[in-house]
């Protein structure tokens, strides 16, 4: 394990209540510690989405405790990647970081049946992110890889702790 993540990645969608929190799941999952992970909302919702918490859970992540938090300057600053999700331009630059867009359809108020193809393309992104910052890791020498099981394949988040 390393003493510090080996990067910070932060996920921000209007209401973070749908793709942010789906994302934020798969790779606190998948990654476990190593990357430090954030999400936020330019104007968060009062709850995550709950056909987001049903199709998350069918792939064994339980983000049902999770809340939307409002997206500060400082969540910005403390991150290494910056990863929106339709926030637009209220998403604050900073230099020195690594700014992606993901164009996903929102989840809001659709059943899970609708969102399950939205999160199957997140988890897909996520599993690349992970790769990307395995590769930049390993140029520098740095850490070990996060080699990222498909979701599916771990255990609940949370069942290996106890």
């Amino acid at each position: 394990m390393p003493s510090s993540p080996l990067a910070s990645v932060l996920f921000v969608c209007v209401h973070n209540a749908g793709r942010s929190q789906m994302a934020a799941g798969f790779l606190t999952h998948l990654a476990g510690d190593r990357i430090e992970v954030r999400s936020a909302g330019s104007i968060p919702g009062d709850q995550v989405n709950p056909s987001a918490v049903e199709a998350m859970k069918e792939v064994g992540i339980d983000i049902a405790d999770a809340k939307p938090k409002i997206l500060t300057t400082d969540a910005v600053q403390a991150s290494d990647y910056v990863i929106t999700m339709g926030c637009g331009d209220a998403c604050p630059i900073f230099p020195g970081k690594k700014y992606l867009d993901w164009a996903l359809e929102d989840p809001a108020g659709k059943g899970v049946e609708s969102v399950r193809p939205i999160r199957d393309e997140i988890q897909k992104r996520i599993e690349a992110l992970i790769a990307e910052i395995d590769a930049k890791q390993q140029a520098f020498g740095i850490g070990d890889p996060v080699t990222p099981p498909r979701a599916q394949d771990r255990p609940p988040h949370g069942a290996d702790a106890q």
